[in-house]
């Protein structure tokens, strides 16, 4: 099967969407699909690859780490044609994905979607919320996605939320997946995160709890910040290491200061991704009040290399997290610290096999064959949709023909 990927958002911008892209890409080729991925030019790109078709694009406003494609539509439609594209996955629902739906009406071939970006929690960027409002995103989604074929759904949060805004296309929940290999290391050895922790500063008898994620107000790490007070009363030997880049970074170093919790919080800023499961490995807990994630591939990471979460809860972890052993969800910001507590005085150990159990549900390789499965699906949906639309202009002429008939049989 030859699949393009339309989406505005891919590497060397750094997004959960451009994991998400890259690990379903590798995916495909994994079995053995040709995939080519068009997306945005971008300043930061060092190496040309021949499956990835770069459109003329400027940076997005209010969010200028993010481009959206200016021009491009005949080269994208001529490309994809001279590559026989069988189906097109877009992954935005702008610029990129548009024109994705564009190419895939022109080509006659199904177009799906993935809906990554919960974008009722971003408004903020735009204006701070004042030109496009809640009712407008409503609108948008479900124009675009009624436009598509079916949508994938990272998890039933978001599959819930289209049915909310009045989609009507078939929904398809299909999480997207992490690459095992990069998380579960046995070649990180115990002494190499010892090390990594006394990097940090973090003594052999703290608590390191880790924070990684892009620094943005949405993921709502002040909320773990606003609870270390109350968790340092109660067990005064807990750390947070707060890994990451954005721009709500001086925001959290400005609450950090007010609470004077200098020598309990500490920003790292990025790391390098071969690093990441490193601090994995290395912290005792992953922590999260995010509540605007669609899915959130942190949870797994961490996840796949044994850390306990604890997070603030939604349908998609409350069915993610379904073991102590695993980790605890809270319901409200305000329940971080309690909860938190709670769960390390209760003593609850990882359990291996409950792990390896959870591990290919929340793998690239289940991602990619439930994928690909769906793909197969929606194709043969698509033909048999099309014979039948065939079939029926072929009846609707013959009618026309055999009343035609009556008249020029009167004339003779």
């Amino acid at each position: 099967m030859k699949i393009g990927l339309f989406t505005d958002s891919y590497f060397p911008q750094v997004s959960g969407v451009a994991t998400s892209i890259k690990t379903l890409k590798d995916q495909l080729e994994r079995l053995g699909n040709e995939v080519y991925i068009f997306t945005t030019t971008d300043p930061n790109v060092t190496v040309d690859d021949p499956q990835i078709i770069r459109m003329p694009s400027v940076p997005f406003i209010s969010f200028t780490d993010r481009r959206i494609v200016v021009r491009g539509m005949i080269d994208a439609y001529q490309i994809a044609k001279e590559k026989g594209l069988d189906l097109i996955h877009t992954q935005t629902e702008f610029g990129v994905g548009l024109l994705g739906q564009l190419v895939a009406r022109k080509l006659k071939i199904p177009v799906i979607h993935t809906y990554h970006t919960m974008y009722e929690d971003y408004l903020h960027y735009i204006a701070k919320g004042k030109v496009i409002r809640k009712s407008h995103v409503r609108y948008l989604t479900r124009l675009y996605a009624n436009h598509t074929d079916a949508v994938v759904c990272p998890s039933e949060r978001v599959s819930q939320t289209l049915i909310d805004y009045g989609v009507t296309r078939p929904l398809k929940v299909i999480p997207t997946g992490i690459e095992l290999e990069r998380f579960v290391r046995s070649d990180i050895t115990p002494e190499m995160t010892a090390q990594l922790r006394k990097d940090l500063g973090i003594q052999e008898d703290q608590i390191m709890l880790l924070s990684l994620s892009r620094i943005s107000y949405e993921k709502n790490i002040q909320a773990i910040i606003q609870g270390m007070p109350q968790v340092l009363l109660m067990m005064p030997s807990v750390r947070l290491v707060v890994v990451g880049k954005g721009p709500y970074l001086e925001n959290l170093q400005k609450q950090v200061y007010d609470l004077g919790l200098q020598d309990y919080v500490q920003f790292t800023g990025e790391v390098e991704n071969d690093k990441v499961a490193y601090y994995y490995r290395a912290a005792d807990y992953f922590v999260s009040a995010s509540t605007s994630e669609s899915q959130g591939l942190t949870y797994t990471e961490s996840m796949a290399a044994g850390t306990q979460i604890v997070v603030e809860g939604n349908a998609y972890l409350n069915t993610l997290i379904d073991h102590p052993s695993l980790g605890v969800t809270f319901k409200e910001d305000a329940d971080f610290a309690e909860c938190l507590v709670e769960y390390i005085h209760s003593g609850i150990q990882p359990d291996k096999q409950i792990l390896k159990e959870k591990l290919y549900s929340i793998s690239a390789d289940c991602f990619g064959d439930t994928m690909y499965a769906f793909y197969q699906q929606v194709l043969a949906e698509y033909a048999q949709k099309e014979f039948k639309t065939k079939s029926s202009s072929i009846a609707k002429i013959k009618v026309k023909l055999s009343a035609i008939k009556p008249s020029i049989t009167r004339e003779k």
